[in-house]
């Protein structure tokens, strides 16, 4: 994954929390999302989503968040919100994940532009200016009606997609970052070797989803 950074993961670069698009770096970051399966004090041991083992540097001042699950009807009118959805043929798009950020987070990646989650995905991160129930053809889902301030997009939650918000995890790292944890890790190659800058990991199995 690392050996090719430059050439086929340009696109990946973020800011803290990982739900920020900024023009590509020229020591990009990308995204791992996998299971830790060994912590040791200056690294971390990860299986990948596509079953590579990637060892990455731990840093001491190394971000970390963790992942909460909330429900649907948490979504309000007003939320800042991230989602990642497949663009519809319609002009909607249906949501993979929904995270309700943080009062604090608010602003926090504004806009719409592609994601890495699933081939052609999108992110969206946007105030939610109405909410009604899903069309027929999503029984039990929501429309949300996302505005940003370049825009807006017409989101369709399906009742199956996984809601979160996030909280600093930093003092109670050791009970988070251990094996067994799912994660999202943004890395960089720092000094020739795979770093983590910031990490968002689940609780008790808990998948951070986006």
């Amino acid at each position: 994954m690392f050996k090719q950074l430059a050439a086929s993961l340009a696109f990946l670069a973020v800011l803290p929390l990982a739900w920020a698009q900024t023009p590509a770096p020229a020591n990009p970051t990308v995204r791992v999302r996998g299971t830790i399966e060994k912590v040791e004090p200056a690294s971390i041991t990860v299986r990948e989503r596509s079953g590579e083992v990637i060892t990455l540097v731990r840093p001491a001042d190394m971000a970390v968040s963790e992942v909460l699950p909330l429900k649907l009807a948490d979504i309000k009118p007003g939320s800042y919100v991230g989602t990642a959805a497949m663009p519809q043929a319609d002009g909607t798009q249906l949501a993979l994940e929904v995270l309700v950020f943080p009062e604090a987070a608010r602003g926090t990646g504004e806009g719409h532009y592609p994601w890495d989650l699933q081939p052609q995905s999108t992110m969206t991160n946007a105030t939610v200016a109405d909410l009604v129930a899903a069309p027929a053809s999503v029984p039990g889902g929501q429309k949300l009606v996302l505005r940003y301030k370049d825009g807006e997009k017409t989101i369709i939650v399906p009742p199956t997609a996984p809601v979160v918000t996030f909280k600093p995890g930093k003092e109670d790292e050791n009970a988070l970052v251990v094996p067994g944890a799912r994660v999202m890790i943004t890395a960089q190659v720092r000094d020739g070797k795979p770093t983590a800058l910031r990490m968002i990991v689940g609780r008790n199995g808990f998948a951070p989803p986006m």
